[in-house]
Formats: structure tokens, sequence, C-alpha cells
């Protein structure tokens, strides 16, 4: 007996020497010990096996054979001898919020989708968007205030002959987005009462601006108040229509005002004082929750953003930063997280084009940077840019002249063209719900060019989305708890795996 304890005691002690290995190599799978779960049951019996449930197997293929198709499902068995490469998914280690998935309504998208399609295929469409049982379960959008580059015509919410000014906002009023954007949004959020919105100006009123025009200058200092509660008014305005704005951004792309559409510079400096010493306070005021996120713009510059947060007046009133994917690299928004770690992060645009056909590098271009890429990041939201444009890239206002929607409809026609960007966000949308917690997820040393991501639900459900970006398949084992799967993920291709 004292031989059995004395080996007994020296196998635990090497096990647990190895394990804190384990840890120190930042969680890679040690493929010596051909085991799996170490960070959430160390004590699993050797080679006990039993079915506990079924794991749900959705795949994309870059090749295009197969498009966000349910597959077999997968057999969860509990073990801890398994073999080959293993992917370590830990419910304890616990990450940022998900607030969800979408893309932008921009007026030429609610155009498309209001005045193209029918009655019927309009709720058709809608179902399948943002319904997560019928449909792929949308539940982000961004919306433009005013017009932007995907808009009918120029416009803002208090447009005035030159000369003429509006302190009082008078003359306020949302009647261009009544022609298309807030009868789609209505539909919208019939079916999905609690989807989020966020509202982003390409310019305020031209009155309101150095130049009076909507192109390029920037707010006139004396404005800034007035343009605080035009943001009040907006949010209370859309409120009485039905519909609940949760976040706003001061100025979409603040470091870009050289464009022939509407757009403004706003440095920084001038940012952090609107929104310290005008648009926090006439929040405040009017009792509005609205989150306020800053920049809006991309990954090359996260300065801009932690300029902003390290000033602590300011900082009472910001929920978070926003990015574009169009310059620089998704490890910018780590770099403000650790800065900030108590702000959130949000991904709010990027868009697919005819500079870039290839479905295959497109759909793990965007699993890389924008999905998984984001999300390991730290950011609680993954927003592409147009929901819909039409089959020539519009209707367009002066802007990108070859950008592709989320969806093609045909305008005239009214048929429906799915896109990479459509099955890129149905991997997360339909099962990565808001309130979702990114989770612990580490893959084998050995699953070179491949990417992971695992989420938890709220309702306890686990969601781990993979890319492949090799030209060969891959072989692994998921490994959570006492909850094993294996799997072949096929070369140049996407998986998502829900299980309970």
């Amino acid at each position: 007996m004292k031989l059995y304890f004395i080996l007994r005691f020296m196998k635990n002690f090497f096990v647990s020497v190895i394990i804190a290995a384990y840890l120190l190599l930042g969680g890679v799978a040690l493929l010596s010990l051909n085991a799996c779960g170490k960070r959430d049951n160390p004590d699993l019996p050797p080679g006990n096996t039993h079915t506990s449930s079924w794991v749900q197997v959705w795949l994309t293929k870059g090749d295009k054979s197969v498009l966000f198709t349910r597959q077999g499902d997968l057999r969860i068995t509990s073990t801890s001898n398994v073999g080959g490469p293993v992917v370590v998914v830990d419910t304890s280690d616990r990450f940022q919020e998900i607030e969800g998935y979408g893309a932008a309504l921009t007026g030429s998208s609610a155009y498309l989708i209001h005045r193209a399609l029918d009655v019927t295929q309009r709720q058709i469409l809608l179902r399948q968007l943002f319904d997560a049982q019928q449909g792929i379960g949308l539940s982000y959008l961004r919306l433009t205030m005013g017009a932007s580059d995907f808009s009918l015509s120029d416009y803002t919410y208090n447009d005035l002959p030159a000369g003429e000014t509006d302190p009082n906002l008078q003359k306020f009023t949302l009647s261009r987005d009544t022609e298309d954007v807030i009868p789609v949004l209505k539909d919208i959020v019939a079916l999905d009462p609690e989807i989020k919105l966020m509202g982003s100006p390409w310019s305020p009123p031209a009155w309101m601006k150095t130049h009076g025009s909507l192109k390029g200058g920037q707010l006139k200092p004396e404005f800034f108040s007035v343009y605080a509660r035009y943001f009040v008014r907006y949010i209370q305005h859309m409120q009485k229509n039905g519909i609940r704005i949760d976040a706003i951004t001061p100025q979409n792309e603040p470091l870009y005002s050289t464009a022939a559409y509407p757009c403004m510079q706003m440095q920084s400096m001038d940012q952090k004082i609107f929104i310290r010493d005008h648009l926090g306070p006439a929040f405040e005021e009017a009792d509005i929750k609205t989150k306020i996120i800053i920049y809006d713009h991309n990954w090359d510059h996260p300065e801009y953003a932690l300029t902003i947060l390290n000033d602590p007046a300011a900082a009472k009133y910001i929920a978070g930063s926003a990015f574009h994917g169009y310059a620089g690299d998704v490890s910018a928004m780590g770099i403000v997280y650790n800065a900030h770690p108590a702000k959130g992060l949000y991904f709010t645009e990027i868009s697919g084009g005819d500079w870039a056909v290839n479905f295959s590098d497109n759909l793990l271009w965007y699993m890389k940077n924008i999905l998984i890429g984001t999300a390991r990041n730290g950011s609680k939201v993954a927003l592409f840019w147009n929901l819909a444009l039409d089959q020539n890239h519009g209707p367009k206002n002066n802007g990108c002249q070859d950008c592709r929607g989320v969806l093609t409809i045909s305008n005239g026609g009214g048929s429906i063209i799915r896109n990479e960007e459509y099955y890129a966000l149905a991997h997360f949308s339909k099962f990565v719900r808001p309130g979702a917690i990114r989770v612990y997820s580490n893959p084998d040393q050995m699953l070179v060019n491949m990417d992971f991501v695992a989420f938890q639900n709220t309702d306890g459900s686990k969601v781990l989305v993979a890319a492949n970006y090799n030209d060969s398949s891959k072989n692994f084992t998921i490994c959570q708890s006492k909850k094993t799967f294996s799997y072949s993920l096929p070369p140049k291709s996407v998986v998502t795996f829900v299980w309970n």
C-alpha cells in the first residue's frame, strides 16, 4: 500500500508539473498527454467514454460547394484520452460580452429592401436575415444619421438655405428617413424588438460647419452645444417611431474629410471637447441612455481613441471605441482594450467589392480579421457596410463605385444574391447571440494556419468557430470540460460548432 501511495503521489506531482508548464506556455495543448479538458477537469478517469450529447455542425467551403449548410451532427463523448491535435475550450475563463453581428442599413440598402421587393419578398427576406430560428439572426444594425456615400442624395435632419441658421432646431425633421429607412426599421423591429441600432453621422447640417457645405470642413465651436442637442433630437424622434437607438458615434471617419460625399474632419481634441463639455452633459440633461462610442475610423490610428479615453472627464460619458478595417491591423483594437479594459470595443465597418472577387479569399480574410480577429481582440460587435446594394453597386452618392453589399438585390427584378459577406456573418450571427460571452479557446501548436474562437450563450450553449486557411484538411478534437468531439475541417473552409 505504501508503494501504491508513493507511486500515486509521484504521478500526481508530475501531472501537476506538466499542467503548470501547459499554462505557462499560454494554454497550448501538449500532445504528449493525449488528454483534453485540463483547464476544466484535470481528474478525468482514463479511458472512460459514454455518449452525452450531440454537436451541430455548420460548414462553408471556400470552393462554394457547401454554403452555410448544416452537416451531420457529431457525437459528444467523455474521455481523457484523445489522439491528435486538441483545441481546449474553457468556459470559466471569460472575456467580453457580445452585443451583436450585422451590417449597415444605409439609405441605399433601405431603398432596395423597401422598393425593389414586393411585400411578400420583403417579409421573407427580413425573416431570413433577422430571425435566428428561420434565418441567420442578424442582431445589430448601423444607421447613417442623414446621408452617406450610399443614399439617394445629400441631406441632414436640419437643412436650410445658405445663410440661415436654426440654433433652436425648430426645423429638425426625420422626413427623409420616413421614405425608406424608418419603414424598413419598423418591419425589422417587429421581428426582433431587441435588435441593437447604432447611429453615425457623415456630416452635421451645413450651417453648423466652417465652410457651409456638407462636404469637408469642421464643426464650428459655437455650434457644439447645438449639435449635441441635434443628437438628442434624433434619438427622441426615432423613439417616437418605435425605434430605440442603442449607441451613436459623433462622426463617421473623422480623419477623412476630402470626399465628394458628406464628410467632416473632427480631430481627437475636438471630439473630446464635444463629448466632455456638450454631448455627454446633453444626454444627462435629457436622460438619454444611448451609448457614446468614439472614433469610428480605421485601425491605423488607435491613438485617436486613447487621447479621448485618457481624459477622465470625457471618458465617464464614453462606452467604447469603434473601428473600421480599411487600414492598419486588427491588433490595434487590443492596444486600446489593454489601455482601457473597462471600455467596450466595436468593429463598425468593412466593405467587399469588385477589387476582390475570389470567394474563398474573401471568406477567409473576413474570418481572420473581421470576425474571429475582432472577437479575439475584444470587440463586442462586428458589422459590415451596406446590408444590400444593387447589381450596379448602388444606388451611389459620389462614393465607392464598386462596393459589394452583404446582399445584391436586383433593382428592377427583385432577385437576391447572397454574397460571401452573408455567409461569413451567418457563421456568427445565427449562433452567437446578444449577451454571449467570449470564452477561452486555444489550439494545439500543431494546428498552424488556423483560427478558433469560442463563446457561451446566456442559455448555456457553447459555440466554436474554426477557420482553416490551409490547402489540406485538418483534423482536431475539441475538449470542453468532460466533453470531446472530433472533426476534419476541409481546406479553405469555415465551420461553426454548437453544443450544450
